[in-house]
């Protein structure tokens, strides 16, 4: 059984999100109005999961999110607006440690939930296998009690102390790849902070989210990298030095105008079950890129998407790099890239950027 903790003030909510999982067999379900008297029921109930409203009286769910991860450790999955401020308080609880988020419905809530339900179902399934760290726990302590908690983390962009140049008969031009879903904010961190702005590759992300979080995910991380982000929102040129953030609830499309490479968002492909889908951008870039010129990379998350589409790079001669799971929060996407025998490298979190300028620069 998977002892499920609901965390909502609304009545109406409770209730719904108690249906949805009630009518699952291998759910046990608790409920708590308010990140309060969550704190005192965790002790009691020990829950493999918990959703987290962000919205609540007394104390918010950033607030509750901070003092589960500090004194309860377990996995929670976030349950937010689908506003632009949701979306910075949804990066801010990814950063405290919140393994998922799910976006409420807009409209009447009681029809949207039931759309949402067995994509609702299947990431609290995924967070309640995942293993929260203690080790990262004990570094976030300091950082945590340095901050506010409920405060979004604003970081200035770094300044480039030296540049790079791209070491002649090395690898050429070419494109950088990148696949993440859930856990994969943090992830992107880790790793797109770690390349100078001189990186002379182009990056390519399609994370998993929807289009009202993708702007802010690039701005987000656009003052943490020394490289440009932007999200691609019409067809744009790929330029060196630039991060291009693919388009929520849509697929985003390589190609070719003019002998340039151009990122396009294109309308989501139901044959694709996840968006942006990232074998559907690798598919594009490999029709426009020569293989020996593309690096995917495939990072944290659920289910297999990316994993076909860059095996069939790999065997073409592309470069791929898996995540290792070790420091996958789900180690769906790349451990499916492994299994199939297509992961020319498998690196920890902490070890694909520099893995990548080595490559590259």
């Amino acid at each position: 059984m998977i002892r499920l903790l609901i965390v909502e003030d609304s009545a109406l909510m409770r209730k719904l999100l108690g249906q949805i999982f009630g009518a699952e067999p291998d759910f046990e379900i608790g409920f708590a109005r308010d990140g309060d008297e969550a704190l005192k029921i965790i002790s009691n109930f020990r829950p493999d999961v918990v959703t987290l409203d962000i919205h609540m009286p007394r104390m918010n769910g950033l607030e509750c999110l901070d003092r589960i991860m500090l004194e309860h450790p377990c996995p929670v999955v976030m349950v937010s607006s689908l506003t632009e401020e949701g979306a910075d308080e949804t990066f801010a609880a990814l950063e405290i440690g919140a393994v998922d988020f799910i976006a409420k419905p807009s409209g009447a809530i009681s029809l949207g939930i039931e759309e949402l339900a067995p994509r609702l179902i299947e990431k609290v399934r995924i967070a309640a296998s995942v293993r929260i760290r203690r080790s990262r726990r004990l570094a976030e302590r300091v950082r945590l009690a340095q901050s506010q908690p409920s405060a979004v983390i604003r970081v200035s962009k770094p300044r480039e102390t030296e540049p790079r140049h791209v070491a002649e008969g090395r690898t050429g031009h070419g494109l950088v790849l990148v696949g993440t879903s859930t856990g994969g904010p943090p992830a992107l961190d880790a790793v797109l902070a770690r390349l100078p702005s001189g990186f002379e590759w182009p990056v390519v992300v399609a994370q998993h989210m929807p289009a009202s979080f993708t702007g802010a995910l690039a701005r987000r991380l656009d003052k943490i990298c020394a490289m440009t982000v932007s999200e691609v929102t019409r067809p744009t040129r790929l330029e060196p030095g630039n991060i291009y953030i693919a388009r929520g609830d849509a697929d985003i499309l390589i190609s070719s105008r003019a002998g340039n490479l151009v990122a396009m968002a294109a309308p989501s492909d139901p044959e694709y079950r996840w968006h942006p889908s990232v074998d559907r951008m690798v598919r594009s870039a490999m029709k426009h890129v020569p293989a020996k010129a593309l690096i995917g990379v495939l990072m944290t998350g659920m289910g297999n998407d990316g994993a076909a589409a860059m095996t069939d790079l790999r065997s073409a001669g592309g470069y791929t790099i898996a995540e290792a799971e070790e420091t996958a929060v789900v180690w769906g996407m790349p451990g499916d890239l492994v299994q199939r025998g297509g992961a020319t490298e498998v690196k920890r979190l902490d070890q694909i950027g520099q893995h990548l300028l080595d490559r590259v620069c």
